[in-house]
């Protein structure tokens, strides 16, 4: 089996497996990624988002940056990903990537025993464009600090990439929607907000 036709989470076990070193560029990670195309490293920069862990403050938009950079990319017709130079230089430790996607894994697995070819008619190219279009409304959404208002766009954006690495266009549907939901849902609290900062106060 070639690494292209691994499931994306047992092709993730490999890259941590084949790298010893105590900490790794993101830059890296993405040539590692890289023959994969977009569909996996977006799912790496959504992962981080969609799990249910303690976070530091800024961490949701400092994870939305990639998205924003590789969603445009797609959008644009980008054949293969870039990233900016300080971005690549940024290192994340071995033990801390290798945390993330064994926490990550279950859930993966999960979502690929659905995964099938479907839609196989509309081509990856175009799919990609697609789903740049919405990457890239989530990233935005995922970048407010709102609490907890990023899981449902993350999600989405996550399910849309492991559908494009299937070429499962019933998936990528399926993440449209749930991401457009999480979207909604801050939308409804930006509003709420806004309400209860302009409406006066009468006591």
């Amino acid at each position: 089996m070639t690494n292209k036709e691994r499931p994306t989470s047992e092709f993730l076990e490999i890259v941590v497996v084949k790298n010893t070193n105590a900490s790794m560029s993101i830059g890296e990670i993405k040539n590692a990624l890289h023959e994969r195309g977009f569909g996996v490293l977006m799912a790496i920069a959504s992962l981080p988002l969609c799990l249910p862990i303690p976070v530091p403050p800024g961490y949701t938009t400092f994870f939305a940056i990639p998205l924003f950079i590789f969603s445009l990319q797609m959008m644009f017709g980008m054949r293969a990903p870039w990233l900016p130079k300080w971005i690549e230089k940024k290192q994340i430790k071995r033990v801390t990537f290798e945390k993330l996607i064994n926490r990550a894994n279950p859930w993966l697995r999960k979502i690929e025993k659905h995964l099938r070819p479907r839609l196989t008619y509309i081509s990856v190219h175009t799919w990609e464009r697609i789903i740049g279009i919405f990457s890239f409304v989530f990233a935005l959404s995922i970048s407010l600090p709102l609490p907890l208002t990023n899981f449902p766009p993350g999600w989405g954006i996550l399910i849309m990439s492991l559908g494009l690495l299937s070429r499962d266009g019933i998936t990528i549907l399926a993440g449209m929607i749930i991401g457009t939901i999480g979207v909604g849902i801050t939308m409804i609290i930006l509003v709420l907000i806004w309400m209860g900062i302009s409406m006066p106060s009468f006591y």
